[in-house]
């Protein structure tokens, strides 16, 4: 059997190298493990919600409502520009007139006067041309036929009345004596929703609108 010496520095040196290796191995194998587990805690755990993206929904939802004053039959704001959002509200027969008037600011501008008639009640609307807005300027409602937002009606009592405005907050100054309950905005443009009283019931309600 042949013999073989082996020459103790190349085996020292072999013998190192290999350690190295090993060493290597175990710190690669280490440090994947210990990434994988961060990974994993981090997929766990919850997202921070996106305050920006928050915030932007928030202003979206406050842009969509209209107030009661803003438009006393629509809340939403993507429906005020439909007429047939108002027709909605009319459990009558009703007409609708379509009248040209020169624009207030251009004259060399043609907008127009909707007027909805349903009986003695009566819904005006002026719309721009340019802008494609529909703006609700007066509205005078004796039948309850035509229901407002928020169930107002003709007919209604006034304590009825009196919990619906005031479930709008600060947002509206409410005046009331026996024969008429006034709400006004606090702030922002003057416009009036007046209800007219008689033996405690609303026999009459009044909008008077802004349009600049």
């Amino acid at each position: 059997m042949p013999y073989r010496r082996y020459n103790s520095r190349s085996y020292s040196y072999s013998l190192a190298v290999r350690l190295l290796v090993l060493l290597l191995l175990i710190h690669t194998f280490a440090s994947a493990c210990t990434a994988d587990s961060a990974t994993e805690e981090e997929a766990g755990m919850p997202e921070a919600p996106d305050n920006a993206l928050a915030a932007d929904t928030s202003s979206v939802r406050r842009s969509a409502y209209v107030s009661l004053l803003g438009n006393p039959f629509i809340g939403n704001y993507s429906q005020v520009n439909n007429l047939n959002s108002y027709f909605d509200r009319i459990n009558a027969d009703f007409t609708l007139d379509a009248d040209p008037i020169e624009n207030r600011h251009q004259p060399s501008v043609t907008d127009t006067i909707y007027t909805i008639r349903s009986g003695n009640s009566v819904m005006e609307f002026y719309a721009p041309t340019k802008s494609g807005i529909l703006l609700l300027q007066m509205a005078d409602i004796t039948s309850g036929d035509i229901k407002l937002r928020d169930n107002l009606r003709v007919g209604m009592s006034q304590g009825e009345l009196m919990n619906s405005l005031k479930a709008h907050g600060q947002d509206l100054k409410i005046t009331q004596s026996p024969s008429e309950v006034i709400a006004a905005n606090r702030e922002g443009a003057p416009t009036l929703l007046r209800f007219f009283l008689k033996n405690g019931k609303v026999h009459r309600i009044l909008f008077e609108g802004y349009v600049d």
